[in-house]
């Protein structure tokens, strides 16, 4: 929801930044699986109940998520640097929420299963509508230039790591957070699908 809005402001300062990266021969993909690297850092650091602790490698790792494009525009793009970032942000978007889960199954277990199985429906109404914009020849670059077509939900990545960091900041809330989260995730990916019906019925 608020990605649209977020991107005019940053994308400027990241791809600043983006181009010092790639001058110093530092690859997109690097920057990609090092971002993976610390997000996995966080999810351990999570099942090991230091919750507050894994915020600075959650943030770290969204940093790198966003400067890996930035450097890709100042040196090489490429298609499989888009499918590379994809894989592992939906790496990392399951491994937080499991991190919690282990971290206190008898309180977490339920309502961890439930987030992710809505995480896993919204991830494909998203891949699959950007399949068929891609079929369709469509075009998008409101939340920055993406390998991918980006399509708009009431959750989008800035809403997601804002639950991340609410996660973190109260773990005792997780259960009830998850399932309004999941739920907001089912609304996302039902208006996904409505969308689609009205875009591609016909095509």
């Amino acid at each position: 929801m608020f990605d649209s809005k977020i991107r005019p402001l940053i994308d400027p300062v990241l791809n600043a930044q983006g181009q010092v990266i790639a001058r110093a021969g530092i690859s997109a993909n690097q920057v990609t699986l090092l971002g993976l690297a610390l997000g996995l850092l966080s999810a351990v650091m999570i099942t090991c109940g230091l919750f507050a602790l894994a915020l600075l490698p959650l943030l770290l790792s969204r940093l790198a998520d966003g400067l890996d494009g930035a450097v890709a525009r100042a040196s090489e793009p490429s298609d499989f640097g888009g499918y590379l970032d994809i894989t592992c942000d939906f790496l990392f978007y399951g491994a937080v929420p499991l991190a919690f889960v282990l971290a206190d199954p008898a309180q977490n277990a339920v309502a961890g299963a439930f987030l992710l199985m809505t995480f896993y429906v919204n991830g494909t109404s998203f891949l699959g509508y950007a399949v068929l914009a891609e079929k369709h020849k469509m075009k998008s670059d409101a939340r920055g230039v993406k390998t991918l077509y980006f399509t708009g939900g009431l959750l989008e990545g800035a809403e997601t790591i804002g639950f991340f960091v609410l996660l973190c900041l109260l773990p005792q809330w997780f259960a009830p957070m998850a399932w309004v989260f999941g739920t907001l995730c089912l609304v996302t990916a039902g208006s996904r699908v409505l969308l689609a019906l009205r875009v591609f019925h016909r095509g």
